[in-house]
């Protein structure tokens, strides 16, 4: 019996092609989203799902409010690993990780086979110094070597598998231990364990361990401020896993403690408070407030985002189907009628329609496997690098598909089996199915489906647009200061300084560069530095305040205005300030000029305010300007003002290559990494923009499926009003009223839809726009274009199938019966 059912099912797709094509594009498209946006939703939530007792690990990070504003960490200072080992009780484990820089970088060289050549792998990622215990929270296989007797001594350091190939590529696993790695043309350490690579989604995928005895020998002690209670730096972190029975409250009222003891001096308040808390494991990945290491966050915000993106587009898909589907109904009802006469019953009949649905599902689901590769590659900025399809390794994605086509097939098929198994056997036999069914009285159930679908449309498309009109808004605004034509790169801060002094002069005799300034930090970037600044005439007044340092230049080179005083001198050290509007105020100045000459208490000592800055944007326009302070002093980082392109543009490029011989001159073994200022900008709104892409696609995904339901409502309505339009067309109306006639409806419909999804779209877009300080206005033109643009894709839907309809010859319309 299902077998017939099948063979049917084939033979009424292939009797209906053009239908059957339609569906299957339509529920493809649903089904690539929904699989598509699985597996970046799964992947995302198996991060740290590997590890044994995961529930009872938690990273230690830091809690603080300085003056009101909240802060937070995920490094902690040095000793406090040591002194919970020592001093606090219901711990069964302490993991310090510490790194050379934030993104666990380094500079890797050994020799080759014959020991003449040196080899060298600039830019390695994933080091880190740690201890035996990180092994036990994290299930590395040892292949040779173990963490007891491989970490034990200093100068020694374990790889994973593919690391040791990496630097080791003709040499068997047992053979590379005793060998020996320089990392940063500092330290030699010798290699003495090998274990498997994790291939776990984790966040904490180190690729080469460095016995933490080795910082105690070596200068890295004072550079990491390993004795430091009251400072800590930005790439060291401190995992615990508690015992058993043990609850996080518990060892945070000990960590409180703790903090006090070692941190007699600093004083608490409502508006300045510091504490340690215990982060989860499984938040680690999550949450963006304690972020850093190089590692990539996910939001949660974002993939719920993603689910509710993906369900929109799946029920569309099934709504278009369900519209397809009682389109074609009169084509079947003869058929039915027949079925019924024989002695079929309506739950047989049901069965038959829903293997047809279920065949042409299983179908689309096929095209939407062999499609999502493509899709994978086509948004691969979009979602994480180590993502990929693979069904012979990924068993959960073929019982997804399973369920999902199950799940699909039951919500598009259920409504058109219901609809086509109530017709009445004597009407369908005399062409009259539509005659007491019901079928005409529940034509709102098609129109609304129609209307949900342009209302998801009609939500997107202003979605779109605002998106866009807000980054265009952003990346436009004046910012207070040029971003045009400015080039930042940065030299090894670790180098001589008459080198970098030497490249300056270099790069001041290039006659297409326009001026040059060293220091930190473009004025708007994602990096930033702050610091605590007491004013000197009020001991009680303590301010955070964003820093940015670098010579005379600096300001010229960004045309940054004074508003009183004058630009800071050319010096090596911090000497004097410039401030910016906010912070005057904050100071208590009712006027700029009244800030010159008064003194700020920096790092114990008392320095001028020497000018006021006009006011300019240091982060994003998420955020609000805060005071900044800037001192006169020298950097590492390189600002060049670049002469006007020129007629042929060549003026920037030539500039560029002089540049980079320049560089290469005084840094022979270092890589010469630019960057435009305007483009690093742009970078500030990434995830925005990123944002505005997946709209973009997803809009037009949802006018495409919205425009195949309205197709087949058209061809719905056109099929049961042939005789009506043969009709009008003998009493002699024109053609053009015959398409208004059969288009008014639906026009209408869309019109409704825009009604609907306005408040709606106006209600998410201000949510939205709340994460911005300084954001555009939600305009009425906004929702005009949607509608115009909405209304165009239904005109272009209805046109050719009502003309068509309208064209057809009158005495072809009556005969029908």
């Amino acid at each position: 019996m299902f077998r017939n059912y099948f063979i049917t099912a084939f033979r009424n797709l292939r009797r209906n092609k053009l239908f059957s094509l339609i569906n299957i594009l339509g529920l493809s498209i649903g089904i690539s989203a929904s699989l598509l946006i699985f597996l970046i939703v799964y992947f995302e939530l198996s991060y740290d799902r590997f590890e044994p007792d995961r529930n009872r690990i938690y990273r230690v990070v830091l809690d603080a409010q300085v003056d009101g504003e909240a802060g937070h960490s995920a490094s902690v200072p040095a000793p406090l690993g040591y002194a919970i080992e020592k001093e606090l009780t219901g711990i069964e484990e302490t993991v310090q990780i510490f790194s050379f820089d934030r993104d666990g970088q380094a500079a890797v060289s050994l020799k080759n086979n014959k020991g003449s050549e040196q080899i060298e792998f600039k830019h390695q990622k994933d080091i880190i110094f740690t201890k035996p215990s990180y092994f036990h929270l994290f299930p590395y296989k040892w292949l040779t070597g173990s963490a007891e007797t491989s970490l034990k001594n200093a100068f020694t350091v374990v790889l994973t598998k593919s690391r040791a190939h990496q630097y080791f590529p003709s040499i068997q696993l047992n053979d590379i231990i005793g060998k020996e790695l320089t990392y940063n043309d500092e330290f030699r350490i010798t290699v003495s364990g090998i274990v498997d690579d994790l291939n776990k989604t984790s966040s904490f995928g180190a690729k080469e361990f460095i016995s933490f005895p080795t910082i105690n020998n070596t200068s890295l002690r004072d550079r990491l401020m390993m004795d430091v209670w009251n400072d800590w730096m930005a790439y060291s972190q401190l995992l615990v896993k508690l015992s058993k029975g043990k609850y996080p409250y518990e060892v945070e009222t000990q960590l409180k403690e703790l903090f006090k003891k070692y941190n007699k001096d600093k004083k608490s308040s409502g508006l300045n408070t510091t504490s340690f808390v215990l982060q989860p494991l499984a938040n680690v990945h999550f949450n963006e407030a304690y972020q850093g290491f190089g590692k990539r966050l996910a939001n949660t915000k974002k993939l719920y985002s993603l689910l509710a993106v993906a369900a929109f587009l799946l029920i569309l898909a099934c709504i278009n189907f369900i519209n397809l589907s009682t389109a074609q109904a009169s084509r079947r009802a003869k058929e039915i009628g027949i079925r019924k006469t024989m002695g079929g019953s309506k739950g047989q009949l049901m069965t038959q329609f829903l293997s047809e649905t279920i065949f042409i599902t299983t179908m689309s689901t096929i095209a939407s496997v062999l499609l999502t590769p493509f899709l994978l590659k086509a948004f691969r900025q979009f979602i994480p690098q180590e993502l990929e399809l693979n069904l012979l390794s990924q068993s959960y994605i073929i019982l997804f598909l399973f369920l999902l086509t199950l799940l699909v097939s039951f919500l598009a098929g259920m409504y058109p089996a219901m609809v086509l198994s109530g017709f009445n056997p004597v009407n369908t036999l005399k062409n009259q199915a539509y005659g007491n069914t019901g079928i005409a009285r529940s034509a709102w159930v098609r129109k609304t489906l129609t209307v949900s679908q342009f209302v998801v449309a009609q939500f997107f498309i202003i979605g779109t647009i605002l998106v866009g009109k807000q980054i265009n808004f952003s990346l436009n605004k004046n910012l207070g200061f040029r971003k045009d034509a400015i080039i930042n790169f940065e030299t090894p801060y670790n180098k001589d300084a008459s080198h970098g002094a030497n490249l300056l002069n270099e790069l001041k005799s290039i006659p297409e560069i326009e001026l040059v300034s060293t220091g930190f930090l473009s004025p708007a970037s994602k990096g930033a530095a702050f610091t605590n600044i007491k004013y000197a005439g009020k001991e009680d007044l303590k301010n955070q305040v964003q820093l940015r340092w670098g010579d005379s230049n600096y300001i010229k080179v960004y045309q940054i205005n004074l508003l009183a005083g004058r630009n800071v001198q050319k010096t090596d050290s911090f000497q004097e300030f410039l401030i910016n509007e906010i912070y005057s105020r904050e100071l208590g100045f009712q006027h700029p000029q009244e800030a010159i000459g008064k003194l700020l208490n920096f790092n114990g000592k008392d320095l001028p305010i020497v000018g006021v800055m006009k006011d300019f944007y240091m982060q994003s326009t998420h955020s609000p300007i805060g005071p900044v302070a800037f001192a006169g002093g020298s950097g590492s980082i390189f600002h060049v003002l670049l002469k006007p392109k020129g007629d042929d543009g060549k003026v920037w490029q030539t500039a560029i290559v002089k540049m980079q011989k320049a560089f290469n001159r005084i840094y022979p073994k270092e890589d010469f990494n630019y960057a435009f200022v305007d483009d690093n900008l742009a970078r500030l709104y990434e995830d925005d923009q990123n944002t505005s892409q997946l709209l973009l696609w997803a809009t037009g995904l949802t006018i495409v499926i919205s425009c195949l339901g309205l197709l087949g409502m058209v061809i719905y309505v056109v099929h049961i009003r042939t005789k009506e339009i043969g009709v009008r067309k003998v009493l002699g109306a024109p053609i053009s009223h015959i398409v208004f006639i059969l288009s008014k409806d639906f026009i209408g419909l869309v019109l409704l839809a825009l009604f609907i999804a306005a408040p709606i779209a106006w209600w998410a877009s201000y949510k939205w726009l709340e994460g911005f300080v300084y954001r555009t206005n939600i305009s009425w033109w906004i929702f005009f274009v949607s509608a115009v643009l909405m209304l165009l894709f239904a005109l272009i839907t209805l046109g050719f199938q009502t003309l068509r309809a309208a064209l057809v010859n009158p005495v072809k319309s009556l005969r029908t019966e």
